[in-house]
């Protein structure tokens, strides 16, 4: 082929290959961030579907599902579709944990990781060597510090340097008519997420005015006790003059309270008891656990379902469409989801069209928005800190009402 005839193939041949890439990336460059693609966003979670108690978190992908779902229905971010893998089962077993943070990085290539919600975390080291934002329930320390875990309501443990939410305690010391001159007992799992919850609430709780008597991370967290009687003799003897406290406060799962709360009422504790998870519609179904459950007040970080702002209607259509248009009744392990989901996408929304990791991180370092289901948020505030806000519901007469309504509370100084 004479010269001029093999220059004009050539150009012709590269011409071809720049009209292929073009049309098949929609005449855009693909970005070259790990799970991102021209018109996609890959993202995974990792939720305890299933435990030895029996405690599911299940519903933690439908919240975060219903979300991606609104977010894809409108758009996506900045022109990308979220596609959500869904969220692998860690079973609450540390190691699972970290298998699970391990495929989504390296086999599912996920650019982020939302929900993550478990009491154990042995993945967030390797996330956040790997850069994978992660967004999850911010219930153990893990998520206040490193630079690519966030709280979707921000730091709930922090370090010293942090800060307090002081919902739980201001919460109760209006149902009790203040907190002086009133006891609290705090008891929790032999766990991680148990042992920094005694240790962040009974600072809490005291700074508040409460006297804290008995604070002990001592149920074992693999095997649920059949007998509670050495547990419930020794938090009603824990009062001032070994009288019972004002009020019992467990920092562990619905199986455990129930088992704990059914002990304490047999013992004819008459005190207020509180939990933080108990929050869930489907728990009423049993008449065993409606009655160990009646009276609780279990605290929120999020507006009560009885709520009727219009994020919360936009809430409970969109996980009603998630569900295939049924009435499924609603808990906290949706929120969960739901609001992981919205804090990632809301950062990566002000990341823009050319989302990486490092605009991701940038997009965080200056992010805040107010009015959410979660209150205001802001960011790298949720590194050391929560977004301070909650209500106390009190399950009455087989139904939930709100006990305290949803505000925000000055946080107090973690040294």
């Amino acid at each position: 082929m004479p010269r001029p005839l093999r220059v004009i193939a050539a150009a012709f041949a590269l011409l071809l290959v720049t009209a292929c890439n073009s049309a098949s990336t929609g005449g855009s460059t693909p970005s070259a961030a790990r799970g991102v693609t021209a018109d996609t966003i890959r993202v995974g979670g990792i939720v305890s579907m299933t435990t030895a108690s029996g405690y599911s978190k299940k519903d933690t992908d439908l919240g975060a599902r219903a979300r991606y779902d609104r977010a894809n229905a409108e758009g996506g971010i900045n022109g990308r579709r979220i596609e959500y893998l869904g969220a692998e089962d860690d079973g609450q077993d540390p190691a699972r944990n970290l298998a699970a943070a391990r495929k989504l990085v390296q086999q599912d290539k996920v650019f982020a990781v939302s929900p993550m919600s478990s009491v154990t975390f042995a993945g967030a080291d390797f996330l956040d060597a790997q850069k994978v934002p992660t967004v999850g329930w911010g219930t153990l320390p893990s998520f206040c510090g490193p630079a690519h875990l966030y709280g979707f309501n921000g730091c709930l443990v922090p370090m010293p340097g942090g800060t307090l939410n002081q919902t739980w305690p201001e919460g109760l010391a209006a149902v009790l008519g203040g907190a002086r001159g009133k006891s609290v007992a705090l008891i929790a799992g032999d766990n991680d997420a148990g042992k920094f919850g005694i240790r962040t609430f009974t600072r809490g709780f005291k700074a508040a005015g409460f006297q804290v008597p008995y604070a002990k991370a001592v149920v074992p967290a693999t095997s649920m006790p059949s007998d509670w009687s050495a547990y419930t003799k020794e938090i009603l003897r824990s009062g001032p003059g070994g009288a019972a406290p004002d009020a019992v406060v467990s920092v562990m799962q619905t199986p455990y309270n129930i088992g704990l709360f059914t002990a304490l009422k047999r013992s004819g504790y008459k005190g207020v008891i509180s939990d933080p998870t108990d929050y869930d519609p489907g728990l009423l179904a049993k008449d065993a656990t409606k009655q160990a459950l009646d009276g609780v007040h279990v605290l929120l970080q999020f507006q009560p379902f009885e709520s009727d702002s219009p994020a919360m209607r936009r809430f409970k259509a969109d996980i009603k469409k998630a569900a295939g248009g049924k009435d499924v009744p609603l808990n906290m392990h949706m929120m969960t989801g739901y609001m992981s989901a919205d804090l990632f996408l809301s950062i990566a929304a002000k990341a823009g069209r050319d989302l990486t990791v490092d605009s991701f991180q940038k997009a965080a370092e200056g992010f805040s928005d107010t009015g959410t289901l979660v209150g205001d948020r802001a960011e790298p505030k949720g590194k050391k800190e929560s977004f301070g806000c909650g209500a106390l519901v009190r399950l009455k007469n087989g139904r939930y009402e709100v006990a305290v309504p949803f505000r925000c509370y000055p946080p107090i100084p973690f040294g």
